[in-house]
């Protein structure tokens, strides 16, 4: 017999309820032991927050606004008792779980196997309407306590202090396996269901990689000024032992000035000789970009050696050498078709400045110098071949004939320098910013690529005035005439497993970035208050601001004043956005500190 989903919710309620990481681990071995390794592999892929595997292109597709007309139809709750539900919990699942509590007969436990089911069923539906009977049929027939977590695991935030790494640790330890394997096996496939059947079976050094599914990006850490960024990579090099801060100053060859972009970081895999031609990018929150450049698409499809790279999308002009603004890209983003003509208007280019993997390994754990070094040589070969035409619509846009126009690569590998003296530093940010470009990236040498990971062996200075990233929480009809469309927006930085509002804003958007925004929140609200709704925290934003204030209007304690939107950052996702350490270090840095808003 299938696993109970009731022994998966209560599982899930005894991880929410400690913060120990080594009990939480505990707790999951133990289960995944009791289980089927088909239930045993369900539960692990469950219990990462994920209703399919990386390699499983499916979604379901499902927003808070569905889910919670779903819940209110099986639950006959009235939209006072809704908002009071949800205001108690502030979370959808946890907000089922008392409203379902009412009804008077609790159906029998429904198991892995048929949840498994339905979550396919709902993927495979094109539609709220199609998607909405098999929503019913799971709330209907799911014990409360199941609904909680059939929610939590639809909107895509568990709430049970688990990540993946830490499912990981535990398949491990429930069949006695090397960690390291486990996690190395996951990256090769990106499949945990399959891993689970491997440690189980003790098949771990069969994994190979697969191409095609994304990988985590390594991020950069912050930093305003050249003092704070030599300061810090001189810690990051005591820390690994590469240089005593008390002897005298760090070794700064150590070191790769390169320039940071203002694009959109994207992860290319090309050259599956399986299938070839085929060529698939992933932002930053592993979503398809495809789509959005089929000419990098088209490009890259003669690349026979299969590879991973890491860079950013630009766009760009090739009269001159240099990218475009941010916002010359964000007409592609979100569309399912993007005209020839547009391809001809705006043309792109992928700059990379890593390797990930080649001719089918992974090199995360080469140096930065060794991954630099097969990256120049796979450029020098490929390049050529990603070279396309242009059509009329790119003369006119750059003032060219077309007999003046040249074809460019779609390839381009972004420069670096060895950084020798702070005052290198600071010229080489006055030159980046000179080509139009967000700054400077500092990077270790001797760095490994560590996927999702944000330390201090890559530095990004930025010197302009501070900028957060951060997640809409709730959205505000306007005044005048933006009284018909959502533009005031309520948003938040995280603060661990939760988020905490800090600011409102309402300008800096155009037009029809707004209308496109009231209808994504329309379709992800999850309360509406009439002029006001709370909305999954989906949309991260770029805000700019004067200061930062303690505040007893946030509950973060902080709010920034005069914040206005820089820009969508559809290439972000929310587990990227910035946190409350990082306002709060913020606020320390100003000179004349704000005290109360």
């Amino acid at each position: 017999m299938s696993g109970s989903l009731l022994q998966f919710a209560e599982v899930c309620d005894r991880l929410a309820a400690t913060t120990k990481k080594l009990e939480k681990r505990a707790l999951i071995a133990d289960y995944l032991r009791t289980l089927s390794l088909e239930d045993a592999a369900r539960a692990a892929l469950y219990l990462a927050g994920a209703p399919f595997p990386e390699t499983d292109r499916r979604t379901l597709n499902a927003g808070g606004s569905l889910l919670s007309r779903a819940l209110a139809e099986v639950s006959e709750a009235d939209r006072t008792a809704m908002h009071i539900a949800y205001r108690r919990h502030g979370d959808l699942g946890a907000a089922a779980q008392d409203l379902l509590e009412a009804r008077k007969d609790h159906p029998a436990s429904l198991t892995l196997k048929q949840l498994e089911d339905s979550l396919a069923a709902i993927a495979a539906s094109r539609g709220p309407a199609a998607k909405l009977p098999h929503i019913l049929h799971l709330l209907r027939t799911a014990q409360p306590v199941e609904a909680k977590y059939i929610l939590k695991l639809a909107v895509g935030d568990m709430r049970t202090g688990v990540k993946q790494s830490l499912v990981e640790e535990a398949i491990a330890a429930a069949w006695e396996a090397d960690p390291t394997a486990v996690r190395h096996a996951v990256m090769l496939t990106g499949s945990l269901p399959e891993i689970v059947a491997m440690a189980a079976t003790k098949t771990l050094d069969s994994a190979r990689m697969k191409l095609f599914h994304p990988l985590g990006l390594m991020l950069a850490s912050p930093v305003n000024s050249v003092e704070e960024a030599m300061k810090r990579f001189a810690e990051e090099l005591a820390a690994e032992g590469e240089v005593d801060l008390l002897i005298g100053q760090p070794p700064l060859s150590r070191a790769l000035i390169e320039d940071k972009y203002d694009g959109i970081r994207a992860q290319l895999h090309c050259g599956d000789c399986s299938q070839p031609g085929r060529v698939e990018l992933f932002s930053r929150s592993r979503e398809d970009l495809g789509e959005a450049f089929p000419e990098l698409v088209d490009a890259f499809a003669s690349i026979s050696e299969p590879a991973i790279l890491d860079g950013e999308i630009l766009a760009w002009n090739p009269a001159t050498g240099r990218a475009l603004p941010f916002s010359a890209l964000q007409q592609r983003l979100g569309r399912k078709r993007v005209t020839r003509e547009m391809q001809e208007q705006v043309p792109v280019i992928f700059m990379a400045f890593d390797l990930l993997a080649f001719d089918g390994n992974l090199i995360l754990d080469a140096p930065l110098t060794e991954r630099r070094r097969q990256l120049e040589s796979l450029v020098a070969r490929h390049a050529g071949a990603t070279q396309k035409f242009e059509q009329r619509g790119q003369a006119l846009l750059f003032g060219q004939s077309e007999d003046e126009q040249q074809s460019f690569s779609r390839l381009m590998l972004a420069g670096t320098t060895y950084l020798r003296t702070a005052a290198q530093l600071d010229r080489a940010y006055t030159d980046a910013r000179t080509r139009g470009n967000e700054g400077v990236m500092l990077k270790a040498l001797d760095s490994i690529y560590q996927p999702g990971k944000r330390g201090l062996a890559w530095l990004k200075l930025k010197r302009e005035l501070a900028t957060l990233d951060v997640v809409v929480t709730g959205a505000e009809f306007g005044h005048g005439k933006r009284a018909g469309v959502l533009s005031d927006y309520t948003f938040a930085v995280r603060d661990g497993e939760q988020l905490k509002n800090v600011g409102k804003a309402y300008s800096g958007l155009t037009d029809a970035e707004i209308d496109e925004l009231t209808a994504f929140f329309h379709e992800h609200t999850i309360e509406d208050f009439g002029g006001f709704r709370t909305v999954e925290p989906l949309k991260v934003l770029e805000v700019a601001f004067n200061n930062v204030m303690r505040s007893e209007r946030h509950d973060s304690g902080f709010a920034l004043r005069f914040p206005r939107i820089l820009r969508i950052r559809d290439d972000k996702p929310v587990a990227e956005i910035d946190t409350l350490a990082r306002v709060e270090e913020v606020y320390n840095a100003q000179p004349d500190k704000p005290q109360n808003a």
